[in-house]
């Protein structure tokens, strides 16, 4: 027997306020067609002034836990993913723990900006299978309009806010690969990149919060081949294969990637979870929010087999196999 960390729910929120390709194209040079052809988003949401990270988060936890069908007072840890927390310091997370009215265990935020989700579910796991927790929220939260720059039209018509949350809880299961929860995860990073994908800010350079910088060529050319080498290891390391997943949640992105990396990996087309048309990029938040489309959906079912894989600033990147 061997601890797995067991989905148990999921949940998201997204903020009100929806913005099109058409209203931005009123600001900037810019077109629905080109945003459409070059990255598949059609929409995002923008959260409303005052509404925080650590309100988007709390709204995806409370839907996570009704889903799961537990107590917010079962949860003993806590993991945010975000790189647009509420201050510089505490961790919203705490925030969120307080909101849930939660006044034990640890509440904890995590940086890897859109690989943040998956960087999060493997700390989560790896504190679940060494006893030290029994159930986790792990959310992926983003309020990334905050730190835009609204003029530049490369950047601008690409992300979005939003919040997406899982329930985890450690279970003693026979330890073979058919196992729910956790199969394996993959993490990986190379600081040599920073530079194509940034924020020109932060409290020790500039004591500003800064805009974000990217070179989107260089991070196109880089995505495909990072994320398919992660998922090839998760492959090798339980020795499934892209015919055994049921689906492909990758971060949203970029649609043009996303259908790159699948087809690079034999991903067949109607597995791959796509949400980017409808969110945009919500860095760490796009994995659950696409995660919860598809249970809610109906798509991804117990015991399912689900890869979820991101790249992100740094580079960072990685990728999660879980069996739902």
């Amino acid at each position: 027997m061997t601890l797995r960390s067991v989905v148990l729910g999921c949940g998201s929120y997204l903020p009100a306020r929806t913005v099109t390709n058409a209203e931005l194209a009123v600001k900037v040079d810019t077109t629905d067609e080109w945003i459409v052809q070059r990255t598949g988003i059609r929409e995002r949401h923008i959260a409303a002034d005052g509404e925080l990270t650590s309100d988007l988060a709390t709204q995806a936890a409370k839907a996570a836990l009704t889903h799961a069908g537990i107590d917010a007072q079962s949860i003993d840890l806590i993991v945010l993913a975000t790189s647009t927390p509420d201050q510089t310091f505490p961790a919203s997370a705490v925030s969120v723990q307080t909101n849930l009215g939660i006044t034990h265990g640890a509440a904890f935020d995590l940086q890897a900006v859109c690989s943040g989700f998956v960087y999060a579910m493997a700390t989560a796991d790896s504190l679940l299978r060494a006893g030290t927790f029994k159930r986790a929220l792990v959310i992926g939260a983003e309020t990334f309009s905050r730190i835009l720059d609204w003029e530049d039209r490369t950047t601008c018509v690409l992300f979005g806010d939003g919040a997406g949350a899982v329930v985890l809880e450690a279970q003693e299961l026979p330890g073979t690969r058919e196992d729910r929860g956790v199969l394996v995860s993959c993490l990986r990073s190379d600081g040599r990149h920073k530079s194509k994908l940034y924020v020109d800010g932060g409290p020790s350079s500039t004591g500003t919060v800064g805009k974000l910088r990217m070179e989107g060529r260089a991070v196109f050319k880089h995505a495909v081949a990072m994320v398919t080498d992660v998922i090839r290891d998760a492959f090798k390391a339980t020795g499934y294969t892209a015919q055994d997943l049921n689906w492909f949640v990758p971060h949203q992105a970029n649609k043009r990637i996303i259908d790159d990396s699948a087809e690079k990996l034999g991903i067949a087309p109607e597995k791959v979870v796509i949400t980017v048309d409808l969110h945009g990029n919500t860095s760490a938040a796009s994995i659950p929010l696409a995660l919860d489309t598809a249970v809610r959906d109906g798509r991804i079912k117990r015991g399912d087999l689900v890869m979820l894989e991101a790249m992100g600033g740094g580079f960072t990147w990685g990728s999660v196999l879980v069996r739902w």
